[in-house]
């Protein structure tokens, strides 16, 4: 038995180095495929925050330019209120110093049609000193 016991010793052992080795071999190559892949993503982490870092200082910049900007647009923009309002107040003053001018009368080429409807329309009767009858509202000869 006891050399039956060893035997089977030994085969465990074999096969259980065996297997252990084959673990091993392949956790080796997981162990070097997650390496990989951990420096891929060592790299595109760098190179993300290489970009933002950029984002943040171009952004930065635009921010600075949009407040000098802005202080600039409301000093102009205080000037130029100034210079409105005073511009406004000369014309107002300057409009009411004037004389009113009276307007235009309507322009001759309308008066000509407005003529010639009166040569088409029929003479009106002379007004009589009495006045005519209710009953009687045929117009009289000339």
């Amino acid at each position: 038995m006891k050399s039956a016991t060893k035997k089977l010793s030994t085969e465990i052992a074999e096969t259980l180095s065996g297997k252990i080795d084959a673990v091993s071999t392949g956790s080796k190559k997981i162990k070097k495929s997650i390496q990989k892949a951990a420096e891929k993503l060592a790299k595109k982490v760098a190179k993300f925050e290489k970009e933002t870092i950029k984002k943040k200082a171009k952004e930065a910049k635009d921010a600075e330019k949009k407040l000098k900007g802005k202080v600039k647009d409301k000093k102009e923009g205080k000037k130029s209120k100034a210079a409105k309002t005073e511009k406004v107040a000369a014309l107002v003053a300057e409009a009411s110093s004037k004389v009113p001018v009276a307007t235009p009368a309507k322009p001759s080429v309308a008066a000509k049609p407005l003529a010639s409807k009166a040569r088409i329309a029929p003479k009106p009767a002379p007004a009589s000193s009495t006045p005519a009858p209710a009953g009687e509202n045929a117009p009289t000869q000339e």
